[in-house]
Protein backbone atom coordinates (compact mmCIF):
# COMPACT_ATOMS: atom_id res chain seq x y z
CA UNK A 1 0.00 0.00 0.00
CA UNK A 2 1.38 3.41 -1.02
CA UNK A 3 2.43 5.74 1.79
CA UNK A 4 0.71 9.11 1.99
CA UNK A 5 2.32 12.49 2.60
CA UNK A 6 1.78 13.95 6.07
CA UNK A 7 1.48 17.35 7.69
CA UNK A 8 0.36 18.61 11.13
CA UNK A 9 -3.26 19.22 12.17
CA UNK A 10 -2.88 22.69 13.66
CA UNK A 11 -0.27 25.40 14.29
CA UNK A 12 1.92 25.12 17.40
CA UNK A 13 4.55 27.49 18.79
CA UNK A 14 7.62 27.36 21.02
CA UNK A 15 9.70 30.20 22.48
CA UNK A 16 13.31 30.12 23.67
CA UNK A 17 16.82 31.47 23.07
CA UNK A 18 19.18 30.68 20.20
CA UNK A 19 22.44 28.97 21.14
CA UNK A 20 24.60 31.32 19.05
CA UNK A 21 22.68 34.61 19.08
CA UNK A 22 21.42 34.38 22.67
CA UNK A 23 18.25 36.09 21.39
CA UNK A 24 14.74 34.95 22.27
CA UNK A 25 12.65 33.83 19.33
CA UNK A 26 9.32 32.16 18.74
CA UNK A 27 9.02 29.42 16.16
CA UNK A 28 5.61 28.35 14.88
CA UNK A 29 4.91 25.19 12.88
CA UNK A 30 1.99 25.43 10.43
CA UNK A 31 0.19 22.79 8.36
CA UNK A 32 1.26 22.93 4.71
CA UNK A 33 -0.20 21.62 1.44
CA UNK A 34 0.94 18.53 -0.42
CA UNK A 35 4.39 18.67 -2.07
CA UNK A 36 5.24 21.83 -0.10
CA UNK A 37 8.22 20.36 1.72
CA UNK A 38 9.84 22.38 4.52
CA UNK A 39 10.15 26.16 4.30
CA UNK A 40 11.35 28.62 6.92
CA UNK A 41 9.68 32.05 6.93
CA UNK A 42 11.23 35.09 8.63
CA UNK A 43 8.07 36.83 9.85
CA UNK A 44 9.96 39.52 11.77
CA UNK A 45 10.80 41.34 8.54
CA UNK A 46 8.60 44.04 6.93
CA UNK A 47 8.17 41.69 3.98
CA UNK A 48 8.42 38.09 5.27
CA UNK A 49 11.04 36.06 3.39
CA UNK A 50 10.43 32.36 2.70
CA UNK A 51 13.54 30.18 2.53
CA UNK A 52 13.15 26.59 1.26
CA UNK A 53 15.02 23.98 3.29
CA UNK A 54 17.21 22.82 0.40
CA UNK A 55 20.97 22.51 -0.13
CA UNK A 56 20.68 25.29 -2.72
CA UNK A 57 20.03 27.78 0.09
CA UNK A 58 22.81 26.76 2.51
CA UNK A 59 25.01 29.80 3.18
CA UNK A 60 27.08 28.88 6.24
CA UNK A 61 28.25 25.70 8.00
CA UNK A 62 30.65 27.01 10.62
CA UNK A 63 28.80 25.81 13.77
CA UNK A 64 25.53 24.46 12.45
CA UNK A 65 23.61 24.58 9.21
CA UNK A 66 22.46 28.03 8.12
CA UNK A 67 20.17 28.69 5.16
CA UNK A 68 19.44 32.07 3.62
CA UNK A 69 18.51 34.28 0.71
CA UNK A 70 20.74 37.33 0.19
CA UNK A 71 21.37 38.71 3.71
CA UNK A 72 18.30 37.06 5.29
CA UNK A 73 19.28 33.95 7.23
CA UNK A 74 18.01 31.25 9.54
CA UNK A 75 20.73 29.65 11.67
CA UNK A 76 21.04 26.09 13.04
CA UNK A 77 18.05 24.57 11.26
CA UNK A 78 19.22 20.98 11.73
CA UNK A 79 17.44 20.16 15.01
CA UNK A 80 14.13 21.48 13.68
CA UNK A 81 14.48 19.50 10.45
CA UNK A 82 15.53 16.35 12.31
CA UNK A 83 12.30 16.47 14.33
CA UNK A 84 10.20 16.77 11.16
CA UNK A 85 12.07 13.96 9.40
CA UNK A 86 12.07 11.74 12.47
CA UNK A 87 8.29 12.03 12.81
CA UNK A 88 7.90 11.49 9.05
CA UNK A 89 6.18 14.84 8.47
CA UNK A 90 6.53 15.77 4.80
CA UNK A 91 5.07 19.27 4.58
CA UNK A 92 5.42 22.09 7.10
CA UNK A 93 5.64 25.88 7.04
CA UNK A 94 8.01 27.03 9.78
CA UNK A 95 7.59 30.67 10.81
CA UNK A 96 10.21 32.30 13.01
CA UNK A 97 10.42 35.87 14.33
CA UNK A 98 14.21 35.98 14.44
CA UNK A 99 17.25 34.46 12.80
CA UNK A 100 17.80 31.41 15.02
CA UNK A 101 15.43 28.74 16.35
CA UNK A 102 15.49 28.18 20.12
CA UNK A 103 18.06 25.63 21.30
CA UNK A 104 16.15 24.46 24.40
CA UNK A 105 18.15 21.50 25.81
CA UNK A 106 20.31 21.08 22.67
CA UNK A 107 18.28 18.18 21.29
CA UNK A 108 15.30 17.74 18.96
CA UNK A 109 13.00 16.39 21.66
CA UNK A 110 11.19 19.66 22.52
CA UNK A 111 10.37 20.15 18.83
CA UNK A 112 9.25 16.54 18.38
CA UNK A 113 6.99 16.66 21.43
CA UNK A 114 5.39 19.92 20.29
CA UNK A 115 4.78 18.54 16.79
CA UNK A 116 3.13 15.45 18.29
CA UNK A 117 0.99 17.79 20.36
CA UNK A 118 -0.14 19.45 17.11
CA UNK A 119 -1.16 16.07 15.71
CA UNK A 120 -0.14 14.50 12.42
CA UNK A 121 -2.54 13.93 9.52
CA UNK A 122 -2.28 12.07 6.24
CA UNK A 123 -2.78 13.92 2.96
CA UNK A 124 -4.14 12.68 -0.35
CA UNK A 125 -0.86 12.73 -2.30
CA UNK A 126 1.51 9.79 -2.14
CA UNK A 127 4.94 10.17 -0.57
CA UNK A 128 7.54 10.00 -3.33
CA UNK A 129 10.92 8.54 -2.37
CA UNK A 130 14.20 8.87 -4.20
CA UNK A 131 15.42 5.28 -4.20
CA UNK A 132 19.21 5.37 -4.49
CA UNK A 133 20.16 2.56 -6.86
CA UNK A 134 23.91 3.19 -7.07
CA UNK A 135 26.71 3.88 -4.62
CA UNK A 136 27.07 7.57 -3.71
CA UNK A 137 30.20 8.56 -1.79
CA UNK A 138 31.75 11.68 -0.25
CA UNK A 139 35.25 11.52 1.21
CA UNK A 140 37.46 14.09 2.90
CA UNK A 141 40.75 12.34 3.60
CA UNK A 142 42.25 15.31 5.44
CA UNK A 143 39.48 15.20 8.07
CA UNK A 144 39.01 11.44 7.97
CA UNK A 145 35.40 11.80 6.81
CA UNK A 146 33.74 9.13 4.70
CA UNK A 147 30.01 9.03 3.90
CA UNK A 148 28.53 6.47 1.55
CA UNK A 149 24.97 5.62 0.50
CA UNK A 150 24.27 2.07 -0.58
CA UNK A 151 21.09 0.78 -2.23
CA UNK A 152 18.43 -0.67 0.06
CA UNK A 153 14.65 -0.65 0.27
CA UNK A 154 14.35 1.55 3.36
CA UNK A 155 16.16 4.42 5.15
CA UNK A 156 18.96 3.56 7.56
CA UNK A 157 21.85 5.57 8.96
CA UNK A 158 24.91 4.29 10.81
CA UNK A 159 27.38 6.77 12.34
CA UNK A 160 30.87 6.31 13.79
CA UNK A 161 32.83 9.07 15.51
CA UNK A 162 36.37 9.06 16.86
CA UNK A 163 38.16 12.29 17.85
CA UNK A 164 41.12 10.59 19.60
CA UNK A 165 39.95 12.01 22.92
CA UNK A 166 39.95 9.66 25.94
CA UNK A 167 36.79 11.16 27.44
CA UNK A 168 34.84 10.41 24.28
CA UNK A 169 36.50 7.36 22.78
CA UNK A 170 35.27 5.71 19.63
CA UNK A 171 31.48 5.60 19.40
CA UNK A 172 28.95 4.32 16.91
CA UNK A 173 25.18 4.17 16.58
CA UNK A 174 22.52 3.44 13.99
CA UNK A 175 18.87 4.02 13.22
CA UNK A 176 17.00 1.34 11.30
CA UNK A 177 13.36 2.31 11.86
CA UNK A 178 12.54 5.99 12.38
CA UNK A 179 8.98 5.30 13.45
CA UNK A 180 10.05 3.01 16.29
CA UNK A 181 13.41 4.49 17.30
CA UNK A 182 13.52 8.24 16.65
CA UNK A 183 11.49 9.63 19.52
CA UNK A 184 13.09 7.61 22.32
CA UNK A 185 16.58 6.82 21.04
CA UNK A 186 17.70 9.87 19.04
CA UNK A 187 15.48 12.92 19.54
CA UNK A 188 16.76 13.37 23.17
CA UNK A 189 20.48 13.34 22.17
CA UNK A 190 22.03 16.76 22.92
CA UNK A 191 24.57 18.77 20.98
CA UNK A 192 28.15 18.73 22.26
CA UNK A 193 31.40 20.62 21.95
CA UNK A 194 34.92 20.37 23.36
CA UNK A 195 36.12 22.52 26.23
CA UNK A 196 39.04 23.83 24.18
CA UNK A 197 36.56 25.20 21.63
CA UNK A 198 34.45 27.16 24.09
CA UNK A 199 36.60 30.27 24.55
CA UNK A 200 37.29 30.53 20.82
CA UNK A 201 33.59 30.25 20.02
CA UNK A 202 32.84 33.09 22.43
CA UNK A 203 35.58 35.20 20.82
CA UNK A 204 33.93 34.60 17.43
CA UNK A 205 30.64 35.96 18.78
CA UNK A 206 29.03 32.51 18.86
CA UNK A 207 27.29 30.43 21.58
CA UNK A 208 25.99 33.57 23.31
CA UNK A 209 23.07 31.46 24.45
CA UNK A 210 25.17 28.41 25.24
CA UNK A 211 25.26 26.84 28.69
CA UNK A 212 25.61 23.50 30.39
CA UNK A 213 21.82 23.27 30.17
CA UNK A 214 21.80 23.08 26.37
CA UNK A 215 25.08 21.43 25.37
CA UNK A 216 27.38 18.67 26.52
CA UNK A 217 30.87 20.04 27.10
CA UNK A 218 33.64 17.45 26.84
CA UNK A 219 36.94 18.06 28.63
CA UNK A 220 39.58 17.27 26.02
CA UNK A 221 42.85 18.55 27.56
CA UNK A 222 44.62 19.58 30.73
CA UNK A 223 44.00 23.28 31.48
CA UNK A 224 46.51 25.74 32.88
CA UNK A 225 45.43 27.92 35.82
CA UNK A 226 44.34 30.90 33.70
CA UNK A 227 42.26 28.71 31.37
CA UNK A 228 40.76 26.92 34.36
CA UNK A 229 39.65 30.20 35.96
CA UNK A 230 38.21 31.53 32.70
CA UNK A 231 36.14 28.40 32.14
CA UNK A 232 34.96 28.29 35.76
CA UNK A 233 33.85 31.92 35.48
CA UNK A 234 32.21 31.35 32.09
CA UNK A 235 30.08 28.45 33.30
CA UNK A 236 29.83 29.53 36.93
CA UNK A 237 31.14 26.19 38.20
CA UNK A 238 33.65 25.23 40.86
CA UNK A 239 34.91 21.87 39.59
CA UNK A 240 36.27 20.80 36.20
CA UNK A 241 37.03 17.08 35.77
CA UNK A 242 40.24 15.78 34.27
CA UNK A 243 40.24 14.93 30.54
CA UNK A 244 39.83 11.19 31.06
CA UNK A 245 36.67 11.59 33.13
CA UNK A 246 35.52 13.91 30.48
CA UNK A 247 32.08 15.52 30.87
CA UNK A 248 31.77 19.02 32.31
CA UNK A 249 27.99 18.74 32.78
CA UNK A 250 27.07 17.62 36.26
CA UNK A 251 24.01 15.79 35.01
CA UNK A 252 25.98 13.21 33.01
CA UNK A 253 24.89 11.71 29.70
CA UNK A 254 21.45 10.56 28.60
CA UNK A 255 23.03 7.72 26.61
CA UNK A 256 26.48 6.22 26.88
CA UNK A 257 27.03 7.15 23.23
CA UNK A 258 25.03 10.38 23.28
CA UNK A 259 27.56 12.33 21.13
CA UNK A 260 27.34 9.72 18.36
CA UNK A 261 23.55 9.76 18.57
CA UNK A 262 23.54 13.54 18.24
CA UNK A 263 25.77 13.34 15.16
CA UNK A 264 23.18 11.00 13.66
CA UNK A 265 20.43 13.45 14.66
CA UNK A 266 22.31 16.27 12.90
CA UNK A 267 22.67 14.08 9.83
CA UNK A 268 18.93 13.40 9.75
CA UNK A 269 18.32 17.15 9.73
CA UNK A 270 21.05 17.99 7.21
CA UNK A 271 19.98 15.26 4.77
CA UNK A 272 16.46 16.71 4.79
CA UNK A 273 18.03 19.41 2.60
CA UNK A 274 18.07 16.91 -0.27
CA UNK A 275 14.42 17.93 -0.64
CA UNK A 276 12.97 14.44 -0.99
CA UNK A 277 12.88 11.43 1.36
CA UNK A 278 15.41 8.82 0.31
CA UNK A 279 15.73 5.08 0.56
CA UNK A 280 19.34 4.09 1.18
CA UNK A 281 21.76 2.66 3.73
CA UNK A 282 23.92 5.63 4.77
CA UNK A 283 27.23 4.81 6.48
CA UNK A 284 29.06 7.81 7.94
CA UNK A 285 32.48 8.04 9.58
CA UNK A 286 33.19 11.29 11.47
CA UNK A 287 30.41 13.32 9.81
CA UNK A 288 29.86 17.03 10.42
CA UNK A 289 27.65 19.74 8.98
CA UNK A 290 30.07 20.57 6.15
CA UNK A 291 30.42 16.95 5.06
CA UNK A 292 26.69 16.32 5.46
CA UNK A 293 26.06 19.26 3.14
CA UNK A 294 28.53 18.04 0.51
CA UNK A 295 26.99 14.59 0.60
CA UNK A 296 23.43 15.94 0.49
CA UNK A 297 24.41 18.09 -2.50
CA UNK A 298 25.71 15.04 -4.38
CA UNK A 299 22.50 13.11 -3.70
CA UNK A 300 20.29 16.05 -4.70
CA UNK A 301 22.23 16.55 -7.95
CA UNK A 302 21.77 12.86 -8.72
CA UNK A 303 18.06 13.16 -7.91
CA UNK A 304 17.64 16.18 -10.21
CA UNK A 305 19.42 14.38 -13.04
CA UNK A 306 17.13 11.39 -12.69
CA UNK A 307 13.96 13.39 -12.00
CA UNK A 308 12.57 13.34 -15.57
CA UNK A 309 13.02 9.57 -15.66
CA UNK A 310 11.46 9.20 -12.21
CA UNK A 311 8.49 11.29 -13.28
CA UNK A 312 8.08 9.12 -16.34
CA UNK A 313 8.01 5.94 -14.25
CA UNK A 314 4.96 7.20 -12.41
CA UNK A 315 3.06 8.41 -15.48
CA UNK A 316 0.50 6.65 -17.61
CA UNK A 317 -0.31 7.54 -21.21
CA UNK A 318 -3.24 9.73 -20.29
CA UNK A 319 -1.06 11.73 -17.89
CA UNK A 320 1.30 12.90 -20.63
CA UNK A 321 1.12 16.55 -21.60
CA UNK A 322 1.12 15.47 -25.28
CA UNK A 323 0.65 11.91 -26.51
CA UNK A 324 1.49 10.69 -30.00
CA UNK A 325 -1.90 11.77 -31.39
CA UNK A 326 -1.34 15.35 -30.20
CA UNK A 327 2.19 15.33 -31.64
CA UNK A 328 0.98 14.27 -35.08
CA UNK A 329 -1.33 17.30 -35.19
CA UNK A 330 1.66 19.65 -34.73
CA UNK A 331 4.82 18.01 -36.05
CA UNK A 332 5.44 17.93 -39.83
CA UNK A 333 7.56 14.75 -39.50
CA UNK A 334 6.30 11.24 -40.21
CA UNK A 335 7.70 7.70 -40.25
CA UNK A 336 10.58 6.99 -40.21
CA UNK A 337 11.65 10.43 -39.08
CA UNK A 338 9.38 11.42 -36.19
CA UNK A 339 11.73 10.91 -33.22
CA UNK A 340 9.45 11.88 -30.32
CA UNK A 341 6.81 9.60 -28.78
CA UNK A 342 5.48 11.82 -26.02
CA UNK A 343 5.92 15.19 -24.30
CA UNK A 344 6.00 15.08 -20.50
CA UNK A 345 6.31 18.74 -19.61
CA UNK A 346 6.55 22.25 -21.02
CA UNK A 347 7.79 24.69 -18.39
CA UNK A 348 7.05 28.23 -19.57
CA UNK A 349 8.95 29.79 -16.66
CA UNK A 350 12.26 28.20 -17.61
CA UNK A 351 11.45 27.75 -21.33
CA UNK A 352 12.17 24.04 -21.00
CA UNK A 353 10.47 21.07 -22.67
CA UNK A 354 10.88 17.40 -21.78
CA UNK A 355 10.07 14.63 -24.26
CA UNK A 356 10.70 10.91 -24.64
CA UNK A 357 11.68 8.54 -27.43
CA UNK A 358 11.35 4.78 -26.95
CA UNK A 359 14.15 3.08 -28.87
CA UNK A 360 13.27 -0.38 -30.21
CA UNK A 361 15.04 -2.95 -32.38
CA UNK A 362 12.44 -2.22 -35.06
CA UNK A 363 13.91 1.23 -35.82
CA UNK A 364 14.70 1.30 -39.57
CA UNK A 365 18.21 2.69 -39.04
CA UNK A 366 19.34 -0.35 -37.02
CA UNK A 367 19.21 -2.50 -40.18
CA UNK A 368 22.20 -0.63 -41.58
CA UNK A 369 23.91 1.05 -38.59
CA UNK A 370 26.12 -1.61 -37.01
CA UNK A 371 23.45 -4.30 -37.51
CA UNK A 372 25.48 -6.89 -35.57
CA UNK A 373 25.71 -4.54 -32.60
CA UNK A 374 22.98 -1.92 -33.13
CA UNK A 375 23.71 1.61 -31.93
CA UNK A 376 21.47 4.63 -32.54
CA UNK A 377 23.27 7.14 -34.82
CA UNK A 378 24.49 10.25 -33.02
CA UNK A 379 23.00 12.54 -35.66
CA UNK A 380 19.58 11.12 -34.84
CA UNK A 381 20.10 11.87 -31.15
CA UNK A 382 20.72 15.47 -32.18
CA UNK A 383 17.65 15.38 -34.44
CA UNK A 384 15.50 14.03 -31.58
CA UNK A 385 16.59 16.95 -29.36
CA UNK A 386 16.00 19.41 -32.20
CA UNK A 387 12.49 18.08 -32.79
CA UNK A 388 11.74 18.31 -29.06
CA UNK A 389 12.91 21.93 -28.89
CA UNK A 390 11.07 22.78 -32.08
CA UNK A 391 7.86 21.38 -30.69
CA UNK A 392 7.94 23.94 -27.87
CA UNK A 393 7.75 26.71 -30.48
CA UNK A 394 5.35 24.97 -32.87
CA UNK A 395 2.90 24.29 -30.03
CA UNK A 396 2.63 28.04 -29.40
CA UNK A 397 1.83 29.07 -32.99
CA UNK A 398 -0.43 27.95 -35.81
CA UNK A 399 1.66 24.94 -36.83
CA UNK A 400 -0.22 24.57 -40.11
CA UNK A 401 1.41 27.77 -41.35
CA UNK A 402 4.94 27.38 -39.91
CA UNK A 403 8.03 25.24 -40.26
CA UNK A 404 11.04 25.08 -37.97
CA UNK A 405 14.21 24.63 -39.98
CA UNK A 406 17.39 23.29 -38.36
CA UNK A 407 20.26 25.79 -38.88
CA UNK A 408 23.24 24.84 -36.75
CA UNK A 409 24.89 22.62 -34.15
CA UNK A 410 27.56 23.65 -31.63
CA UNK A 411 29.31 21.85 -28.77
CA UNK A 412 27.84 18.46 -29.65
CA UNK A 413 29.05 15.65 -27.39
CA UNK A 414 28.16 11.97 -27.36
CA UNK A 415 28.70 10.37 -23.95
CA UNK A 416 27.30 6.84 -24.20
CA UNK A 417 25.84 4.62 -26.94
CA UNK A 418 22.06 4.27 -27.17
CA UNK A 419 20.85 0.75 -27.92
CA UNK A 420 17.51 -1.02 -28.46
CA UNK A 421 15.41 -1.06 -25.31
CA UNK A 422 16.67 2.32 -24.08
CA UNK A 423 14.26 5.13 -23.33
CA UNK A 424 15.60 8.54 -24.30
CA UNK A 425 14.53 11.55 -22.29
CA UNK A 426 15.22 14.80 -24.12
CA UNK A 427 15.32 17.97 -22.06
CA UNK A 428 15.69 21.07 -24.21
CA UNK A 429 15.83 24.68 -23.05
CA UNK A 430 15.35 27.81 -25.14
CA UNK A 431 18.39 29.99 -24.32
CA UNK A 432 18.21 32.79 -26.87
CA UNK A 433 16.22 34.45 -29.67
CA UNK A 434 17.10 36.96 -32.37
CA UNK A 435 14.39 37.85 -34.89
CA UNK A 436 13.06 34.48 -36.10
CA UNK A 437 16.17 32.51 -35.07
CA UNK A 438 16.17 30.50 -31.84
CA UNK A 439 18.96 28.93 -29.80
CA UNK A 440 18.48 25.83 -27.65
CA UNK A 441 20.57 23.70 -25.33
CA UNK A 442 19.58 20.04 -25.33
CA UNK A 443 20.46 17.03 -23.22
CA UNK A 444 19.43 13.45 -23.92
CA UNK A 445 19.57 10.98 -21.03
CA UNK A 446 19.01 7.29 -20.47
CA UNK A 447 18.34 6.16 -16.88
CA UNK A 448 19.47 9.56 -15.61
CA UNK A 449 22.83 9.49 -17.42
CA UNK A 450 23.60 11.96 -20.21
CA UNK A 451 24.13 10.20 -23.54
CA UNK A 452 24.28 13.29 -25.77
CA UNK A 453 24.13 17.07 -25.55
CA UNK A 454 24.41 19.99 -27.95
CA UNK A 455 23.62 23.65 -28.59
CA UNK A 456 21.17 23.97 -31.48
CA UNK A 457 19.93 26.75 -33.75
CA UNK A 458 16.69 26.81 -35.72
CA UNK A 459 14.55 29.30 -37.64
CA UNK A 460 10.78 29.57 -37.57
CA UNK A 461 9.60 30.33 -41.10
CA UNK A 462 6.39 30.39 -43.11
CA UNK A 463 5.42 26.97 -44.41
CA UNK A 464 5.06 28.28 -47.97
CA UNK A 465 8.58 29.71 -48.07
CA UNK A 466 10.59 28.94 -51.21
CA UNK A 467 13.30 26.45 -50.18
Amino acid sequence: MAEKQRTIKRPVSLTGIGIHTGEQTTITFHPAPENYGYRFVRVDLPNPIEIPALVDYVVDLSRGTTIGIDDVRVLTVEHVLAALVGLRIDNCRIEINGKEPPVFDGSSLPYAEKLLEAGIVEQDAEREYFVIDETVRYTNEEKGVDIVALPTDDYRITVMIDYNIPALGSQHTGVFNLEKEFLTEFAPARTFCFLTEVEELYKQGLIKGGSLNNAIVIVDKELDQEELENIQKLFNIEYIPQPRSGILNGTGLRFKNEPARHKLLDMLGDLALIGVPIKAQVLAARPGHASNYEFAKKVRNLYLKKLPYLKLQGKKSKDALMDIYSLLKIMPHRYPFLLIDRILEIDTETNTITGIKNVTINEPFFAGHFPEKPVMPGVLLIEAMAQTGGLMLLSSVDASNKLLLFMGIDNAKFRKPVIPGDQLIMKVQLIGKKFNTYKFHGEATVNGQIVAEADLQAALVDRNIQL
